[in-house]
């Protein structure tokens, strides 16, 4: 449960839709590529409990299911890439001769741990890629925001993974991890999770970016993502393009890192993203105590998109992307 973090380390065991649907809507899951293995599992769990009359009661169940899932959160394109795998797995299955309900779960399961298993190897690669980016010779001051770790995938993460592989290797990293209004994923997460490895992390207060990078403190951004479009416009946590925009300013390289399932092609520009609209109280009474009048107005979007034009490089599992366009992005994808 990521909302107990950094106070204490709650596991949860989740056998129903409405535990799962609340635990991703919550964050009690988080990051993108976590929330869609999650979704993935949680297909499997629900169906799995279930005992249906026919297989046709069985696919609608699964859409419904599926169509709930979806709903948690908008903006995270893992979630949707991973429910579609699921239904593609799932009407394949139902077309195969003898196909039933023990056959029909079978496959989800195989398919679930299949994304399970792809994201973590996901996680090595862009860590290796990523890691080229880097001299070994020179140390780094690495500024990082939200959390794009272990905590947000099934292993190193996105944007962690090349400087926890170069931990390993003997890479010299001072990493600075802006807290993250309002829900604070840069210090309770992203820090927390360093720390425990052993890194050298440091915490920020969001408005203190432009300061340390004008001291010279900085010699790299990197991100995660929750979706970039095909011209490679990325949304991201809020605060997100904000850091581009001074990373631009001061001439420090500011890199993404995300899986290739995070590229939505369907969406052309980062304008047509849809950007998630989260309770107020979160900013005003975010965690137990108010820090701002009940009744005031609040916008509380959870992310921003980046256009491409600040990007240095998008790292996936394929490679590394410099400048990203339309061709660029297509040309990595798609070969």
């Amino acid at each position: 449960d990521q909302t107990k973090l950094p106070e204490s380390e709650l596991f949860l065991y989740l056998d129903s839709r409405d535990s799962i649907y609340e635990a991703i809507k919550k964050l009690r899951v988080r990051g993108a590529p976590a929330i869609g293995i999650a979704a993935a599992y949680g297909m499997y769990v629900c169906l799995a409990r279930q005992c249906y009359p026919s297989l046709e009661a069985m696919a609608h169940d699964f859409s419904a299911l599926k169509h709930y899932f979806a709903s948690s959160r908008p903006t995270a394109v893992n979630l949707f890439w991973a429910l579609q795998r699921m239904q593609k797995r799932f009407d394949a299955e139902l077309a195969m001769e003898g196909a039933s309900q023990s056959s029909m779960l079978k496959a989800l399961l195989e398919e679930s741990s299949a994304i399970f298993a792809e994201d973590q190897a996901m996680s090595i690669a862009i860590g290796e890629h990523g890691l080229t980016l880097f001299d070994k010779d020179k140390h780094w001051g690495v500024m990082t925001h939200c959390n794009a770790g272990g905590l947000a995938t099934s292993g190193y993460g996105t944007a962690l993974a090349p400087l926890y592989l170069g931990h390993e290797q003997g890479y010299s990293f001072s990493i600075y991890a802006n807290e993250t209004r309002p829900l604070l994923q840069g210090s309770r997460l992203t820090a927390y999770e360093l720390a425990k490895g052993g890194l050298d992390v440091t915490i920020l207060c969001d408005n203190m970016a432009s300061l340390v990078m004008k001291e010279g403190k900085i010699d790299a951004v990197i991100v995660g993502a929750d979706r970039i479009a095909a011209n490679g416009d990325t949304a991201n946590k809020i605060g997100t393009s904000g850091l581009a925009i001074l990373a631009k300013h001061y001439g420090i390289p500011f890199y993404v890192a995300a899986p290739s399932s995070t590229f939505d092609l369907d969406t052309k520009h980062g304008s047509d993203i849809e950007i998630e609209q989260r309770d107020g109280e979160e900013v005003v009474n975010g965690f137990g105590r108010r820090t701002g009048p009940i009744g005031v107005n609040v916008y509380n979007p959870a992310f921003d998109v980046t256009d491409a034009a600040l990007i240095t490089a998008i790292i996936t599992e394929k490679g590394i992307i410099e400048r990203p366009t339309t061709e660029k992005v297509a040309k990595h994808l798609l070969g």
